[in-house]
Order: structure tokens, then C-alpha cells, then sequence
């Protein structure tokens, strides 16, 4: 893909301060998008506006789990830049993980709150301006976890399976105002976050050989790389689909 790919667009993503999401708000400013940032976390907010400073963008202090903060979002972002070509939502969290059974249920409300209420808000806000535009993309970030499963992670698990099922039901709903509505599905991603809890596996073997990559866990850009390609006029006859990012990683398509 080219980077004038996405010159002119205008794209929000959620998320924008994490791991994930900074890597896909500086991949979408490299394609020539007009990159919205927006995250809860303020300080670090400023920071990734810092980065992308030669690449236009504008940062606005966001939670999603809040629908008059998402209508801020989008009613900011429309009036700046009139439109919204692509919504990506990208904002989550995770818990630790503990047996099916002693699942607390404010960490269950959490998770559903903060991963699938906060996608829904995202969606309906951002659908209801590119209904009246009569064209728009949404991307919505869910996870192996939802497809598979994880017993540990009960409640982030059923969250992440619900953004599926939400965006299966708004690509049919929405097709004919020529929305597209698609979903990435990463599995574990090699974030700074994952790789400084030790869970992301070494890239060389005892012996010092190379581990083929496709064993590893990809890494955020690759899940920039997809959003990219859905963003782009490449996959504009997309929608209600869902696409992995995971390479072969075992643990992200087997139970064991």
C-alpha cells in the first residue's frame, strides 16, 4: 500500500494512546490520513499527538464507556474536519485472569463496559453521522478471546465475542447506506505491555536460532496493517467480515 493511500480521510481512532493504537494512528498519518485521536488517559494522549506533530491530527480526551463523551467525539472531529471517513475502535481493557467459577462480577461489568458498551457507543455515534453522509467504514478491534474462548479471561472473552456479533448485525443493517462495518480479530500482540509481562515468547530459540515468524505473535503493526487495508479502497466491497491477525500461533486458535 501506498502512503498517499488514505490522503484526505479523516479517522478517528479510539484507543489512540496504547500500544495498538498509537502504532495505527502513526500508520494511517504515514498513509496521508487526518488521524483523530482520542483516549481517556490525557497525558498520554498529548504524547502520541507529539509524535505524529508533522502529520495532522488533533487529540480529544475521550471515554467511550460515556455516550456524551463519545458524541463530544464525534461532534469535535465533524465540526473540525466536517465528516468522518473511518471510525476505528480500537479502546479496550483486560483484567487478570482467574477460573470461570470466582469470576467477580464488578470486573465482569468492567469488561463488558469498557470493551463491548464502549464499542457499541463508538458505533452508534459515528454511524449516526456517516447515516446521514451516506457512506463510512468502521473497524472495530475484538479478539481471539472471543472467538476461541479463554475460561481465564471469562468476562473479556464473552465482551470481545459480543463486538463480533455487533458488527456482523450493523454490516447487514448498514449495507445499504454503504457503511462498512468489519472487525480485526488480534490474538496476542507484542506490545510493549505484553513483552514487559514476560508473556511474549523470545525470538530466538537455547540454541540461538531464529524462530520463524509465523510462530510468533505478529506485532501492533500488523494489526495497523489490516485496519489499513480495510480503511483503503481495496476494501471497499468488505464488510460484516472478520480477520484474524495472529500468523500460526498455536495458542491463539487451540485450547491447549
Amino acid at each position: 500500500m501506498t502512503q498517499g493511500e488514505l490522503k484526505n480521510k479523516v479517522v478517528i481512532v479510539t484507543g489512540a494512546a496504547g500500544g495498538i493504537g498509537q502504532i495505527i494512528s502513526k500508520e494511517f498519518a504515514l498513509a496521508g490520513a487526518t488521524v483523530v485521536l482520542a483516549s481517556r488517559n490525557d497525558r498520554a494522549l498529548q504524547e502520541t499527538e507529539k509524535k505524529l506533530a508533522e502529520t495532522s491530527t488533533l487529540s480529544i480526551k475521550t471515554d467511550i464507556t460515556k455516550p456524551d463523551s463519545v458524541r463530544n467525539l464525534i461532534d469535535a472531529a465533524v465540526s473540525e474536519f466536517g465528516r468522518i471517513d473511518v471510525m476505528i475502535n480500537n479502546a479496550g481493557g483486560g483484567v487478570a485472569p482467574c477460573e470461570p467459577e470466582n469470576t467477580p462480577y464488578d470486573d465482569w461489568v468492567r469488561m463488558i463496559d469498557v470493551n463491548l458498551t464502549g464499542t457499541f457507543n463508538c458505533c452508534m455515534a459515528a454511524g449516526k453521522q456517516m447515516l446521514k453522509q451516506y457512506y463510512g467504514k468502521i473497524i472495530n478491534i475484538s479478539s481471539t478471546a472471543g472467538t476461541k474462548g479463554n475460561p481465564g479471561l471469562l468476562h473479556y472473552s464473552a465482551a470481545k465475542a459480543g463486538i463480533l456479533s455487533l458488527s456482523s448485525n450493523l454490516a447487514y443493517s448498514w449495507a445499504k447506506y454503504n457503511i462498512c462495518v468489519n472487525s480485526v480479530v488480534p490474538g496476542l500482540i507484542a506490545t510493549p505491555a505484553m513483552i514487559g509481562y514476560g508473556v511474549i515468547p523470545p525470538n530466538k530459540t537455547e540454541d540461538g536460532e531464529e524462530v520463524p515468524r509465523l510462530t510468533r505473535p505478529p506485532a501492533p503493526v500488523d494489526v495497523a496493517n489490516m485496519c489499513r487495508f480495510l480503511a483503503s479502497p481495496a476494501g471497499d466491497m468488505i464488510t460484516g467480515e472478520e480477520f484474524p491477525v495472529r500468523a500460526w500461533f498455536k495458542l491463539d486458535r487451540f485450547w491447549e
